[in-house]
């Protein structure tokens, strides 16, 4: 944030709601109420529809402080002050926890599973393999997608011992593997020694480029964040489809585990898929009443981003130019997070974009971290705490004015959970789920799929369990400056 346009900004806001007298010093046992209460007044999303927040609600520092004395601490201040049903403006206690995305690294094996319960049986449960991870121990094991398990070190996989035994047990193990047909587990004589090292895990887990007809479709099945952490390798692999001259992209989310929601990345992703759109407005911000009327008055461009051309100063973006991308979210309670709702929204006013999956859930607003200083920077806050706020301040449009409060819905929809007796070879036509997105990409038409007809009863998918809670989108771009 540039210093000069953050202090006028607090001055004028101030001004709007109480007389401020330069000698002013906030009493030092509200210094961090005072802070909650004004950086929620200037920024805070819904500023207009809380009462106490209002710029008239007090004529005095006498007034504000008497209020502040109220509350017993500033998370019971900030929470009476959020709309109701807001879950997405937190309060951080301690502003050196606020870091950006490491790369995902874990100790593993390689394995990704599901469980269900075994069939007819109240306590056991059958394992099966949904992915191995690349340069894994596992991939180097002779264990493949649609395999099952339902033992370990000769001992029975049930309810209460798969997750201590597959999650929390021995670095070192043996899977027994079984034969399923649906409804009877017979044990087989394979097993496979398994064992967990340190493991980081790649840009992309699978991309490949498909030939559909007369089209040449990039297929990305990509699984990490879209923190700077990754923004490079995946221009990279952006380069190799553009030099195969792909006109269509399916971008494969279902092992998605989000995080890292960066506005300006998200940015920089869709013209990754487009490139067509040079000075064009991708994506639009809403801020509150009195915020949005300056910025329009004062500083518009602010407001609008615009399809970039550059990664960084010296790095250009590469381009595919399709006009059609086709987004899988298939995964139990996985709804697409923030930032891929970000994406659809953002492309849809200049593509087509195809959603297949579940509806998404409708988090249209962008967060910002605000610190207690004159130009809530972090390079001039008051050392006598250390809390933040990180409030939702932003609406974000696409450049039809287009929101999506209420989610999007999907041109496919598909089950919750894989057929496990059928989850065939990923990024290959015998996975159901891509066979269906080439059909529709041939036809038009995408066939009906009928959800877990032997009624099993799914009790964990390991990807779901790495999932980040999704904290919305976060703009770390500069505010206008008035210079």
């Amino acid at each position: 944030m540039k210093k000069s346009f953050k202090t006028l900004y607090f001055i004028a806001f101030s001004l709007l709601f109480f007389s401020c007298s330069k000698e002013y010093e906030v009493p030092s046992n509200i210094i961090a109420h005072d802070f909650v209460w004004k950086g929620l007044n200037a920024y805070y999303l819904h500023q207009d529809e809380i009462a106490a927040l209002s710029d008239r609600r007090f004529n005095s520092d006498i007034e504000l402080n008497n209020y502040l004395n109220t509350f017993p601490d500033y998370n019971t201040l900030f929470s009476s002050l959020l709309l109701s049903g807001d879950t997405k403006s937190v309060l951080v206690e301690d502003y050196n926890t606020i870091t950006t995305p490491d790369l995902r690294t874990t100790f593993t094996n390689g394995l990704e599973f599901g469980i269900i319960a075994e069939p007819n049986h109240a306590e056991n449960v059958l394992g099966y393999v949904t992915h191995i991870l690349p340069n894994s121990d596992a991939s180097t094991k002779t264990i493949v997608r649609g395999e099952f398990f339902n033992a370990v070190n000769g001992v029975q996989l049930t309810r209460t011992n798969y997750q201590d035994i597959l999650l929390n047990g021995a670095d070192t193990f043996t899977l027994e593997m079984a034969n399923f047909d649906g409804t009877t587990i017979t044990s087989n004589a394979k097993t496979v020694n398994l064992s967990k090292q340190n493991y980081n895990y790649p840009a992309t887990f699978l991309e490949k480029t498909l030939t559909i007809n007369t089209d040449k479709v990039a297929y990305l099945s990509y699984n990490n964040d879209f923190s700077n952490n990754y923004i490079k390798e995946l221009n990279d692999t952006f380069l190799s489809f553009k030099n195969q001259n792909v006109n269509k992209i399916i971008l494969d989310l279902r092992n998605n585990v989000g995080g890292g929601s960066f506005a300006k990345n998200i940015s920089k992703f869709a013209s990754m898929i487009t490139g067509q759109f040079t000075d064009e407005i991708i994506i639009k911000e809403k801020w509150n009443t009195k915020a949005q009327s300056w910025f329009q008055a004062n500083q518009p461009d602010s407001l609008l981003t615009k399809f970039p051309t550059k990664l960084d100063a010296t790095t250009s973006i590469n381009s595919i130019n399709v006009s059609d991308v086709y987004i899988i979210l298939n995964g139990e309670n996985f709804t697409g997070s923030s930032a891929i709702e970000l994406l659809i929204n953002s492309l849809k006013a200049h593509i087509n974009v195809h959603i297949i999956g579940n509806t998404t859930s409708g988090n249209n607003t962008g967060s910002i971290t605000l610190y207690n200083s004159e130009d809530y920077d972090f390079g001039l806050r008051n050392n006598t705490h250390t809390i933040a706020i990180q409030p939702i301040v932003l609406a974000f449009l696409n450049k039809n004015d287009q929101t999506y409060e209420n989610g999007f819905n999907p041109n496919i929809t598909i089950c919750n959970n894989e057929d496990l007796l059928n989850l065939g070879v990923l990024g290959e036509t015998s996975d159901p789920i891509l066979n269906n997105i080439i059909n529709y990409i041939s036809t038009g038409t995408a066939s009906t799929t009928v959800c877990n007809p032997n009624n099993f009863e799914y009790l964990f998918n390991s990807i779901n369990n790495q999932r980040e809670i999704d904290n919305g989108v976060f703009i770390n771009q500069d505010l206008p400056n008035t210079n």
